[in-house]
């Protein structure tokens, strides 16, 4: 092979020398010596190409904050990138931020995964560093608690260190401004930009103390707030079984409970304490087919009424009911079917005049004609909760992949915690009148009409394909799927529908199904969202008319599959 690229090599080891951490110092010297002994000699080709790719860039800083696989370099997720991150985000809040502060507070929560802790203490030094106060988290704590602190102490921003339900080898910081919510832009692009000026690591004052730990009395608050959300007077009687697949939320889930006035759920003993291996899942994901089957296992034994899934930092909520169907088992519901049972559940309880309703562009139709005959607002917004929860006024905000979030007014972001107490109010409730969760399905769709949904993925193994792909359907767009004529196409990165500008197209169909494509932005894929909407006559319809717009489904995916492949 060639002898890798000069520039390469010394670049590398630039960034060697300014790495504050000896284990991946370590890392980085051991694929240097394998890449190339010297810069006229050639190494090992598969070092020299992981020596690259480490060196391809800068993992990028944008509304997610940074996501990353761990390991040396400034691609990677690492204390000199996180140390950069926190010294972009304290000097934004000094001098770029609406309300530019001296001398900002930052508040700093961490999940259990490789190298949080590292992290988020780096980011209290950076923030102390620099002139500026910081309070860490007193131990690993879900993401909503973190988003809760900050409006509860008066931050300016919080950071979590968490990469969510990503594989193992991830990690991640998700930050949040003063008022509790994700940042958006143009704060993104303003941190990046200050994360840019910071030229190495050893220019950032890096103090050992000076920060505060703080102690339990956040978590009870927050205890506190969300067993609130609950109605006292509502029945309690409610049997489930809880996962917290390996990460942060059994310990704060079962608290909940407990303060909530609810029976002690059933812990997935394999699964309640955090590991950052994710031993017994292949993907830390309740979405993804597999990663419920412990759990589904245990209500075998022991026949709860409910199975509830947090994801690994608990800000997502999977729900599983009794299958009513011929052979029993358990059926998995949909983001979209808890997003419009809790949203018919905050109906039934009453929610203040001038309340507003939201889901993200690719949930469900269901709410907003929920609201609309409820004579509430509905607002669609992009996707993720760094919109949903802007949404001025808003009471209940979801999106399709198993984010909620029931209470405002205690975190705006979604919560897994506070979403599973409303699942066990509703479906305790229910219980006490001899109805079911999926009683109310029934109800909801005879009222609406069925809506069905659906979602796949393309993934590649090239992130320069998902520009190719979307610009390829933007050039060629088809008249019609599976059949049916399309009657409005919206680019959304022209704003089109109303929305800030994003990558994307929806496609709107004469029989009222809907297509939406856009890439991930986590993930090197590129999702597509599809919903098909049936009218029912009468409830002995019912049947029928999932039949068909599960048909429909099937018909567009098929359609689309070809559509979009590579």
């Amino acid at each position: 092979m060639a002898a890798v690229d000069a520039r390469l090599l010394a670049t590398a080891r630039a960034w060697l020398v300014d790495d504050p951490d000896p284990s991946t110092r370590a890392e980085l010297a051991a694929v240097l010596a394998a890449a190339a002994i010297s810069e006229a000699d050639s190494g090992d080709e598969a070092a020299a190409a992981d020596l690259a790719d480490r060196f391809a860039g800068t993992l990028e800083f944008g509304t997610a904050g940074l996501r990353g696989r761990i390991g040396a370099g400034p691609n990677r997720m690492n204390r000199s990138v996180v140390i950069r991150a926190a010294a972009g985000l304290t000097a934004y809040l000094q001098h770029d931020a609406d309300n530019p502060v001296p001398v900002p507070f930052v508040v700093v929560g961490f999940d259990a995964r490789t190298k949080s802790d590292a992290f988020a203490r780096d980011t209290a030094a950076v923030v102390t560093g620099a002139g500026g106060r910081a309070a860490l988290l007193p131990h690993v704590l879900p993401t909503p608690v973190l988003a809760f602190a900050i409006g509860h102490l008066g931050a300016d921003a919080g950071v979590m260190v968490t990469a969510s339900h990503n594989p193992p080898q991830d990690n991640g910081y998700k930050v949040y401004l003063g008022d509790g919510s994700q940042i958006v832009p143009p704060a993104d692009a303003l941190i990046a930009g200050r994360i840019a000026m910071v030229r190495t690591v050893a220019d950032v004052p890096l103090p050992s103390d000076g920060w505060r730990t703080l102690d339990e009395s956040v978590p009870e608050a927050y205890l506190d707030a969300v067993a609130a959300v609950v109605a006292p007077d509502s029945p309690r009687d409610i049997r489930v079984v809880h996962t917290s697949l390996h990460g942060v939320g059994n310990d704060t889930l079962l608290a909940a409970f407990a303060r909530a006035g609810f029976p002690t759920p059933y812990a997935v003993a394999s699964q309640a304490q955090p590991d950052p291996a994710f031993p017994t899942v292949a993907f830390p994901n309740p979405e993804e087919p597999g990663a419920m089957d412990a759990a589904l296992a245990l209500a075998a034994e022991v026949s709860p009424d409910l199975v509830i899934a947090n994801d690994p930092d608990a800000d997502r909520c999977a729900v599983a009911v009794p299958n009513p169907a011929p052979g029993g088992g358990w059926r998995m519901l949909r983001g979209d079917e808890v997003g419009a049972l809790l949203g018919a559940h905050l109906l039934a309880r009453g929610v203040a005049p001038g309340g507003v309703f939201a889901n993200s562009i690719v949930s469900s139709r269901l709410l907003a004609a929920m609201a609309a005959a409820a004579g509430f607002r509905h607002e669609e917004t992009l996707t993720g909760f760094k919109w949903i929860a802007r949404v001025p006024g808003l009471v209940y905000g979801y999106e399709e992949a198993l984010g909620y979030c029931v209470a405002p007014d205690v975190v705006r972001d979604k919560d897994g915690v506070s979403a599973a107490l409303l699942v066990a109010e509703l479906a305790a409730g229910l219980k006490a009148r001899g109805r079911s969760v999926l009683d109310v399905l029934d109800d909801l769709a005879l009222e609406h009409g069925v809506h069905a949904t659906d979602a796949f993925s393309v993934r590649v193994s090239d992130v320069a394909d998902m520009p190719a792909l979307m610009a390829r359907l933007r050039s060629a767009p088809p008249a019609s799927v599976a059949g049916v004529a399309i009657t409005r196409l919206d680019d959304l990165a022209r704003g089109d529908g109303g929305l800030p500008p994003t990558d994307g197209l929806r496609l709107l169909l004469a029989d009222r199904s809907r297509v939406i494509v856009r890439p991930s932005g986590t993930e090197p894929k590129v999702k597509v969202y599809l919903e098909a909407i049936e009218p029912v006559g009468s409830h002995s319809q019912l049947g029928a008319a999932r039949g068909r717009a599960a048909a429909r489904l099937h018909a567009l995916t098929a359609d689309l599959r070809s559509l979009t492949s590579l």
